[in-house]
C-alpha cells in the first residue's frame, strides 16, 4: 500500500474519514445540549413537555448518516432528536417545534414537542399514540415497491412500544411481501417505569422476532456509534436492494427521565443510574476519535464552545418567532378549497341502465381505477375470485392485475395504517374493511392518524384514504355483523362520512370520496345493496355528488322526517301510508353525515314545523341526538312540536329473526311516531 494510502486509512475508522466523524461527533454533542438547552427552557416556564435523547445519540446519527434525507422516508419517534438533527431537521426548527411556534415545521404548534414532521426531508408526521407508526412505514415502503423507487424507510420506537399488536402485524406485512423497511428499536430497558423483564419475553427483540421468516435481524450496542453505523449500514444496504426488510434492536441506555412529567429516581437505585452514565455514548465517540488522533482536549474545548453558541442563538432566535393565531385553530382539518378546485358536482343526470347499489360500487371502483393508475384497492377477500363477500371488487384484480387490487393479512390495524403510509407520499388507497363491527381494531389509525394528519401536520401532510364499510342490519346478522357505525365516527374531527341510500347516490358519492383530498369513511349498507328499490338509473363515469347537500326524496307540507341508509325507504313507504290518511310527509335523506346539510332540514322544517329523525343506529348517542341538537339551536322558532326521534333499541342486534324485527325501526314504526306528532 503506498504510504499516502496508509495514511489515509489511519485517518479513518470504518471508512469515515476525519471531517466526516467530526461532524458527526457535534451531531451528538448538539443532540445533548439541544435537551439540556430545552430543560433549562422548561424551567424557565418557555415550554411545558419535554423528552430528551441523552443515551441514545450514537444510533440515532448512524442511522440517519446511512440514509438519505429527502429521498428516504422516517418515521421517528419521540425520543429521535439526534436522528431528526442528522436527517436535515434544523436546531432553530427543533426550539420552533418546542415552544409550539406557528413556524413549526412539524405541526404549526399543534403538536407536543419531540413529535416530528418535515415535509423537505421525508419525515412522516408522527402523532403521540405509540406503535401507529410501523404500519404506516410499512405502507410508504410498500408504495416504493409499487413506483418502482429504491427508496429505504426507517421506523423507530422504544422496546417498550413493541408490545402493541401493530408492531407484530407491520413486521408480518412487511417480512411476507420483503418491503424497504428498517425498524430500529431503541432498547433503553424501560418503558416509562415498567422494566424490560416485565415487557417481554427474553427481554429481547432480537430473540422475540426470530419467526418473521425474511425478516433481517441485528443485534448491536446502540451506545458505540462505530459499531451501529457499521450495522445500519449493512441493513441498509441489504433493504435497498430488495433483500427484505431489516429489525435492528439498539441496546442504549436512557440518561434523562422517560420525560419532564417523570422522574426515574422513584423507581432506578443511584447504582444502575450510574452504571449507565458509564455507557454515555458521547464520552465513547471522543475516546475513539483520540485514540486515531482526531481529536485532543482543545478541539473539543472548541467543538462543545461552537455547539453551545448554535443551540443558545438557535433557541434565542425561536423565541422572536410568534406563536399560532387563535383563529387559525380551524385551518386544515380539511383540504383547503383550492384542492377541490377541479371536481365539478351533478354535470348530468343519471340516465343509465337501471343498476343495484353493489354493481353500482363495483362500476366506480373500475371506471376511478382506470382513470387514475395511483388508486389502489385491497382489503381481506377483495381480489379474485373472491372480489369481495359482497361482490363488490369481483373483476377487479383480474383487470388491473394484483398489484393494484390486492389481499391484505386480516387485521384491520394493518390495513388502515398501510393505507395511509401510502396515502401521504400520493396514492390514493380505497380500502375495504369487511363488516363495520370488525373496525374496532383499526381506531387508532383512524382517530389518531388518518383523522388529524392534515391538521396536526399544519397541512404539510395528508392521508386522503377511503375506508369503505359495510354496515347495517335487517339480514338476520346477529350482533357482529349488523352495527351501524356512523354515531362513533361522526365525533372525529378530520373525517368525512357517506352513507348513500340508492345505487346513484353510492356511484356519485363514491367518485367524489376517491377524487377529494381528504379522508372518508364511505359506509354501505349491506341490507341495501340487491334491493330492488334500491336501484336506479346508472350515472355516467363522472358524476360526482357534494358531500354536504342533502336530497328531498318526497316533498310535503306536514311534518318533515329526516334519514338516511335503510331507513330512507322505510320513511317513503309510511309517508305513503300516511297520505291515504290525509297526512302529507316530506323526506329527507341526508347522504352524508359529515359534513350535515341542516340548511336543507331547516328549511323544510319552516314549511313543516314537525320533524322526525329516523334512524337505525341505537337512539342513545345516535347521530340523530346532533341532528336533534342542531334543529334546537337553528329552527327553535319554526318547531309546532317536539323534536321526535326513531331508532334502534338500545341493545346490540340479536341474530332471532323475532328479536332483529323488535330491535330495529320497521315501516309500522315509523307511521306510528308519525300519527303522534302529527297530532301537535
Amino acid at each position: 500500500m503506498p504510504e499516502t494510502a496508509k495514511k489515509t486509512k489511519d485517518m479513518e475508522i470504518e471508512g469515515l474519514n476525519k471531517q466526516t466523524l467530526i461532524t458527526l461527533y457535534k451531531n451528538m454533542v448538539i443532540t445533548r445540549m439541544m435537551d439540556e438547552k430545552m430543560l433549562i427552557m422548561l424551567k424557565q416556564g418557555k415550554s411545558y413537555f419535554h423528552i430528551g435523547a441523552g443515551g441514545h445519540e450514537a444510533i440515532q446519527t448512524a442511522a440517519a448518516f446511512a440514509l438519505q434525507p429527502g429521498y428516504d422516508y422516517a418515521y421517528p419517534y419521540y425520543r429521535d432528536l439526534g436522528f431528526v438533527l442528522q436527517f436535515g431537521v434544523t436546531p432553530l426548527e427543533v426550539f420552533l417545534n418546542f415552544l409550539g411556534r406557528e413556524a413549526d415545521p412539524s405541526s404549526g404548534g399543534r403538536q407536543m414537542p419531540n413529535h416530528y414532521g418535515h415535509r423537505a426531508q421525508h419525515i412522516v408526521s408522527q402523532s403521540s399514540p405509540t406503535g401507529t407508526q410501523y404500519l404506516q412505514a410499512v405502507g410508504t415502503a410498500l408504495g416504493a415497491v409499487r413506483e418502482g423507487k429504491d427508496e429505504v424507510v426507517y421506523v423507530s420506537s422504544g422496546e417498550g412500544t413493541t408490545s402493541q399488536g401493530d408492531f407484530h402485524e407491520a413486521l408480518n406485512w412487511a417480512s411476507r411481501d420483503k418491503l424497504p423497511v428498517i425498524f430500529v428499536i431503541q432498547n433503553n430497558k424501560y418503558a416509562i417505569s415498567v422494566p424490560v423483564k416485565e415487557q417481554m419475553s427474553g427481554q429481547s427483540v432480537y430473540k422475540f422476532t426470530g419467526g418473521y421468516e425474511g425478516l433481517n435481524r441485528y443485534r448491536v450496542d446502540g451506545t458505540d456509534f462505530f459499531a451501529s453505523y457499521v450495522t445500519v449500514r449493512e441493513a441498509v444496504e441489504k433493504v435497498r436492494t430488495g433483500n427484505g426488510p431489516a429489525l435492528i434492536e439498539a441496546d442504549t441506555v436512557r440518561l434523562f427521565a422517560h420525560s419532564s412529567s417523570d422522574s426515574q429516581k422513584k423507581y432506578r437505585t443511584q447504582e444502575e443510574l450510574e452504571k449507565d452514565r458509564q455507557k454515555d455514548p458521547i464520552p465513547q465517540m471522543e475516546v475513539r476519535l483520540r485514540k486515531k488522533g482526531m481529536l485532543d482536549d482543545n478541539l473539543v474545548d472548541e467543538i462543545k464552545k461552537e455547539c453551545k453558541e448554535m443551540v443558545d442563538a438557535a433557541a434565542e432566535e425561536a423565541e422572536k418567532y410568534e406563536s399560532p393565531a387563535p383563529e387559525t385553530l380551524y385551518h386544515f382539518l380539511f383540504a383547503p378549497e383550492e384542492e377541490y378546485g377541479n371536481l365539478e358536482f351533478e354535470k348530468s343526470e343519471p340516465t343509465g341502465n337501471k343498476i343495484v347499489l353493489v354493481d353500482a360500487i363495483n362500476h366506480t371502483l373500475k371506471e376511478e381505477m382506470e382513470r387514475n393508475d395511483k388508486m389502489y384497492i385491497f382489503g381481506q377477500d377483495v381480489a379474485d375470485g373472491k372480489g369481495g363477500v359482497f361482490t363488490a371488487t369481483t373483476g377487479i384484480s383480474t383487470r388491473f392485475g394484483r398489484d393494484r387490487c390486492f389481499n391484505a393479512p386480516l387485521a384491520e390495524s394493518s390495513i388502515v395504517g398501510v393505507a395511509i403510509g401510502m396515502a401521504v407520499r400520493g396514492l390514493r388507497p380505497v380500502i375495504e374493511i369487511q363488516f363495520g363491527d370488525y373496525i374496532w381494531t383499526a381506531m387508532m389509525q383512524i382517530r389518531n392518524e388518518m383523522a388529524t394528519m392534515r391538521w396536526r401536520a399544519y397541512n404539510n401532510w395528508a392521508a386522503p384514504v377511503v375506508i369503505r364499510v359495510p354496515v347495517g342490519g335487517y339480514i338476520h346478522g346477529g350482533l357482529c355483523h349488523s352495527q351501524n357505525i356512523e354515531g362513533f365516527f361522526a365525533h372525529l374531527p378530520g373525517v368525512k362520512i357517506a352513507y348513500p341510500s340508492n345505487a346513484a347516490d353510492a356511484k356519485g358519492l363514491l367518485k367524489t370520496a376517491i377524487r377529494c383530498p381528504d379522508p372518508v369513511l364511505f359506509l354501505e349498507h349491506k341490507g341495501l345493496y340487491r334491493q330492488s328499490y334500491a336501484s336506479a338509473p346508472e350515472p355516467d363515469d363522472e358524476y360526482l355528488l357534494p358531500f354536504g347537500k342533502a336530497k328531498v326524496k318526497r316533498k310535503g307540507e306536514d311534518i318533515t322526517v329526516v334519514t338516511w341508509g335503510a331507513l330512507v325507504q322505510k320513511s317513503l313507504e309510511a309517508a305513503r301510508q300516511l297520505e291515504k290518511e290525509g297526512l302529507s310527509v316530506e323526506v329527507i335523506d341526508i347522504r352524508t353525515i359529515v359534513p350535515l346539510d341542516i340548511e336543507t332540514i331547516v328549511e323544510s322544517l319552516k314549511k313543516t314545523g314537525k320533524i322526525l329523525i329516523a334512524h337505525e343506529d341505537t337512539r342513545f348517542h345516535g347521530f340523530g341526538a346532533e341532528i336533534a341538537a342542531q334543529i334546537t339551536e337553528k329552527g327553535f322558532e319554526y318547531l309546532d312540536g317536539p323534536v321526535q326521534r326513531l331508532a334502534g333499541a338500545d341493545t346490540p342486534i340479536p341474530f332471532s329473526p323475532v328479536l332483529e324485527k323488535e330491535a330495529l325501526p320497521q315501516t309500522e314504526n315509523i307511521v306510528e311516531q308519525l300519527r303522534k306528532l302529527g297530532q301537535y
